[in-house]
């Protein structure tokens, strides 16, 4: 079976860190304020809050397409506020992403699709093509693999999205409202995916205001409300 490997770097604590983090967009309200909480290597934790509570950017602050206005994130032992520029494609190449839109591209079929993150790394189709295929395999796609984005359905178009984000191995994945667009059974087996990524090894970070999934998990939440996080809980038990 193919699935994420923790990468080779070594690094001492948590996977990410936030201290006292804090975003602001120009002047306004800030959206996060004084935020601190570790993601330990191997976990799985939910994050939710009401639309607008800061959810998506907090995401976006630990896969560094923001960064934070005051306060300290490290990831993987660095500090990000003063990672040199051309150490940062390596880091993203750590940390996986599921976006809430998929952001697929139409023109190209299911499994080029999943294989773009290693396109663009500089491999060959010869290196990773059994690899891809296997992955597809895995997500239930395997049969569905030269389709073309317009005829999957949301669920497929979800998995299709999470074998993209895992396919280069990272030691962190996120995903932002992963079941917004699919029925509860869908969500189960999403979640099912989740859980098996997380027991090969990767860190799994999930954004969702889906409260009965959340409490199915049994996986530990934080919450977000006005953008300050509240003591963290545990979801019971499916």
């Amino acid at each position: 079976m193919v699935g994420p490997g923790r990468n080779p770097a070594r690094y001492e604590g948590p996977a990410v860190r936030f201290e006292n983090v804090g975003l602001r967009y120009g002047r306004q309200t800030e959206t996060l304020r004084d935020v601190s909480f570790d993601l330990e290597p191997g976990s799985f934790t939910f994050l939710t809050g009401a639309s607008g509570a800061g959810k998506t950017t907090l995401l976006k602050l630990i896969y560094l397409a923001l960064r934070p206005t005051r306060g300290l994130i490290t990831a993987f032992g660095q500090d990000v506020a003063t990672l040199p520029r051309e150490a940062v494609p390596a880091l993203r190449r750590r940390v996986g992403v599921v976006f809430q839109e998929f952001r697929l591209l139409d023109h190209l079929s299911a499994f080029d699709n999943a294989a773009l993150p290693l396109r663009l790394a500089g491999l060959k189709p010869k290196a990773y093509r059994d690899d891809v295929g296997e992955l597809l395999a895995w997500v239930g796609l395997g049969e569905r693999m030269h389709a073309m984005p317009a005829t999957l359905s949301g669920g497929e178009k979800q998995r299709l999205a999470i074998a993209r984000a895992v396919v280069g191995k990272p030691d962190v994945l996120l995903a932002d409202e992963p079941t917004g667009n699919v029925d509860h059974e869908m969500a189960l087996r999403i979640l099912r995916l989740f859980v098996e990524l997380n027991r090969l090894g990767t860190t799994v970070l999930i954004a969702s205001h889906d409260q009965d999934l959340v409490r199915q998990s049994g996986k530990p939440v934080m919450h977000l409300a006005r953008g300050k996080l509240g003591p963290a809980s545990v979801g019971r038990a499916a």
